[in-house]
C-alpha cells in the first residue's frame, strides 16, 4: 500500500516538474512528498527484534546455569539431606497410612516440615555465597513451614472438589486434566515465591506466581519444554496432573519429576529396563537439586528486569 503510494507520488512529482504549468510551486510540490513519503515509514523487519530476544534468553540460561554449578558446588549437602529426607517421609508415609484422617495430617504436616527444609536450603545456596554443612541443615527445620501450610490447604479445598467431580462424573475427566494442567502453568514458580517474594498470606503467595507466570511464561517454560518435547505431550499432561496439585510444594513430587523425566529419556536411548531404573534412582536427588537451583536463579535474573532490559544489554 505504502510502497504503491510512494511511486504514484514519485510519477506525479516528475509530471508536475516536466509541466511549464506556472500554477505549481516546486517547493510546495517537495514538501507534499516528503509529507507522503512520511506517511509510509519502513517497517523493520521481525528478524530485527528477534535477534536480541534470542541472545537476551541464551545468555539469560548461560548465566543461570554457570550459577547453578557454583550453587552446586557449594551447597552438594543438600543433596544428601534429599536421600535423607525422602526416606525419613517414607517411613512417615507408612506409620501414617492406617491411621485415617489423623494420618492425613500427619503426613501433611512432616510434607510441609521437609519442603519448608528444601526451600531454605535452596535459599541459602542460591542467594548466599558461602558453602553449606550439616548444621545448615539442622537448622532448615522449620522455614516456611506455615507457607506451605497455607498455600497447600488454599488448594487442597478446590483440588478436593475436583477430585468428587470426577468420581461422580468419570467423563469430566478431560475438565479435571485441563484445570490442573492449568493450575501447574499458573502456579509452577509458587516455590520459587515463597523464598524470594515478600508476602504476607498465600493468596499473595499465588497471584505473585499468576503475575510472573503472565510476564515471564516464555523464559521460564522454555527449558521445560525443551526437555519434555521430544518424550511426547501425554507425559507434559500426566505430569502436569500430578505435580499442578501441590503447586509443586509436595515432596514426592520435587523427586517424581525428575526421576520420570530421567527413565523415560534412558528408555528411549535404548538402555535396558533394570539399568534405567537403577540409574534413574541414583540421579533423581542431584538432578532434583540441580532443577531447583536453577529455577532459583533463573526466576530471580526474571524478576529483577524486564525483557526489554534483557534484550538492550544484549546488544
Amino acid at each position: 500500500m505504502c510502497e504503491t503510494r510512494t511511486r504514484s507520488t514519485r510519477a506525479l512529482s516528475v509530471r508536475l516538474t516536466a509541466t511549464s504549468a506556472p500554477d505549481y510551486c516546486p517547493e510546495i510540490i517537495h514538501c507534499l512528498i516528503r509529507r507522503l513519503l512520511q506517511s509510509c515509514p519502513v517497517r523493520p523487519k521481525p528478524t530485527v527484534f528477534m535477534v536480541p530476544l534470542v541472545s537476551s534468553t541464551l545468555r539469560l540460561y548461560r548465566d543461570a546455569g554457570r550459577a547453578t554449578v557454583r550453587s552446586l558446588a557449594r551447597g552438594w549437602i543438600i543433596i544428601v539431606a534429599m536421600i535423607v529426607f525422602a526416606l525419613a517421609f517414607s517411613l512417615v508415609a507408612s506409620l501414617a497410612r492406617p491411621l485415617g484422617i489423623a494420618g492425613g495430617f500427619l503426613l501433611g504436616a512432616a510434607n510441609a516440615l521437609l519442603i519448608g527444609a528444601v526451600l531454605s536450603l535452596i535459599e541459602q545456596a542460591v542467594m548466599g555465597a558461602r558453602s553449606l554443612g550439616v548444621r545448615d541443615v539442622m537448622e532448615s527445620f522449620g522455614h516456611y513451614f506455615w507457607d506451605v501450610i497455607s498455600v497447600g490447604f488454599v488448594l487442597w479445598i478446590p483440588t478436593m472438589l475436583l477430585d468428587m467431580s470426577l468420581q461422580s462424573n468419570p467423563d469430566s475427566r478431560m475438565l479435571v486434566a485441563a484445570i490442573l494442567l492449568l493450575l501447574f502453568i499458573l502456579l509452577n514458580p509458587a516455590p520459587e515465591v515463597i523464598y524470594q517474594v515478600r508476602h504476607d498470606s498465600p493468596l499473595d503467595v499465588l497471584k505473585s506466581s499468576y503475575d510472573f507466570v503472565l510476564e515471564n511464561w516464555i523464559e521460564w517454560f522454555l527449558p521445560l519444554a525443551l526437555v519434555l518435547m521430544p518424550l511426547g505431550f501425554s507425559l507434559f499432561v500426566s505430569l502436569s496432573n500430578r505435580v499442578g496439585r501441590g503447586a509443586g510444594l509436595d515432596f514426592f513430587q520435587l523427586l517424581i519429576l525428575p526421576f520420570t523425566i530421567l527413565s523415560v529419556w534412558l528408555n528411549n536411548l535404548g538402555v535396558a529396563g533394570e539399568v534405567a531404573g537403577v540409574a534413574a534412582v541414583l540421579f533423581t536427588p542431584p538432578l532434583a537439586v540441580a532443577m531447583l537451583l536453577f529455577r532459583g536463579h533463573l526466576f530471580a535474573a526474571l524478576r529483577g528486569s524486564s525483557r526489554r532490559q534483557r534484550e538492550f544489554a544484549s546488544k
